[in-house]
């Protein structure tokens, strides 16, 4: 326990120093949804949402962005540093094993990811008057399956991608389809009936209308939150498959 601490202490003290990701992490969603909420028309209540603005629509796209963002651009190019590096096979002569560092990164973007979409909504809140998430337990399940599925995808592309440079690009090539099934080019309530059913299919898809769900005061729909666990199971068992220490 003190070996995997120091790891996540020390993980830490290197995470700061990275302020380029802790920007796209933490900052870009908060900026986005400004840049939203800048937008007369999107302020402004539709017939069309059920009386919602689309501004509403947008705080819990950016919460799950905030998520994609650590686990497809953040965390992949990470691990496969270190494995290329050989860090991953040197700490497997020490008592401290390679899985303290992995979990330390995964638990260390997790934080960031979370921090993000506490400002998000706090910014939607303050700023903009969007209603705070109405059923909290099923927002947080929600939130916790959407950057379990982030951050098991971002695994499963570090392992099969075999050098920094194949695994930001693989994730830059993922990370764009996955902002739409998210909903972050049209909100997915918003998509037609049959593209909307389509992107629910997906792990993103999924979490973006079970947040919209649990936002609005409701429990999320049973099938959305299966999806985004299913897919989260089939990507971590697919990340621990074909990742290799070395």
């Amino acid at each position: 326990m003190s070996a995997s601490t120091a790891v996540l202490k020390a993980e830490l003290r290197l995470f700061g120093r990275e302020p380029f990701s802790l920007f796209w992490i933490v900052a870009f969603p908060a900026i986005l949804l400004v840049i939203f909420g800048l937008i007369p028309s999107f302020r402004e209540p539709s017939a069309d949402l059920g009386g919602k603005r689309v501004l509403d629509l947008y705080v819990p796209v950016n919460v799950l962005l905030a998520m994609i963002m650590s686990g497809l651009q953040a965390l992949p190019p990470v691990l496969s540093g270190y494995r290329e590096r050989g860090i991953l096979r040197r700490m497997s002569t020490t008592p401290v094993r390679p899985h303290a560092l992995l979990a330390a990164q995964i638990v260390l973007h997790f934080a960031a990811a979370l921090g993000s979409a506490l400002l998000v909504i706090a910014i939607g809140r303050l700023a903009f008057d969007v209603a705070l998430p109405g059923h909290l337990p099923g927002y947080l399940l929600a939130l916790l399956l959407g950057a379990l599925s982030a951050l098991a995808l971002g695994a499963a592309i570090a392992a099969v991608a075999p050098t920094v440079k194949a695994t930001t690009v693989v994730g830059t090539i993922v990370f764009f389809p996955m902002m739409f099934v998210a909903g972050v080019w049209v909100p997915v309530q918003a998509m037609p009936d049959t593209l909307r059913h389509i992107v629910e299919f997906f792990p993103f898809g999924a979490a973006s209308q079970a947040l919209a769900q649990a936002a609005d005061g409701g429990w999320p729909d049973w099938t959305h939150l299966g999806v985004t666990a299913v897919w989260s199971v089939l990507l971590i068992a697919a990340a621990a498959r074909w990742f290799r220490w070395q």
